[in-house]
């Protein structure tokens, strides 16, 4: 006996649906899709807006880096801001110690409790 054979016979054995049955009205295919608008709105409100509104608050940061300006490098590293480019931002760590980073790499402001580095 073959597979399409049990499946015939099963759907004959279930007999005529109701009348009715096999279209479905404009309110229920409307129905159905709220589960999934729904799903996405509470995605949207928990997860990408305020993802970005971060990315959005990070680049303003970025853009508002100044000479004397005290970072932290997404390693980790602290320092105070000598010279700023479009791209690149040169940290001095200790006196007379400095190294260039890429713009992009700067994480934010260093920890409160963060040794100050060197004084400009």
């Amino acid at each position: 006996m073959s597979l399409f054979s049990i499946f015939t016979a099963t759907a004959h054995a279930m007999g005529t649906p109701p009348a009715g049955a096999g279209t479905q009205s404009g309110a229920s295919v409307f129905i159905q899709f709220v589960p999934l608008v729904l799903i996405f709105a509470i995605f949207y409100f928990l997860l990408i807006r305020p993802q970005q509104k971060k990315a959005k608050e990070h680049q303003d940061y970025l853009s508002s880096l100044k000479k004397g300006d005290e970072v932290m490098t997404s390693g980790g590293i602290i320092g105070r801001i000598t010279g700023v480019t479009e791209l690149v931002v040169t940290l001095e760590l200790a006196d007379n110690v400095r190294i260039k980073v890429a713009r992009s790499y700067i994480a934010g402001k260093p920890p409160a409790k963060a040794e100050s580095p060197a004084k400009s």
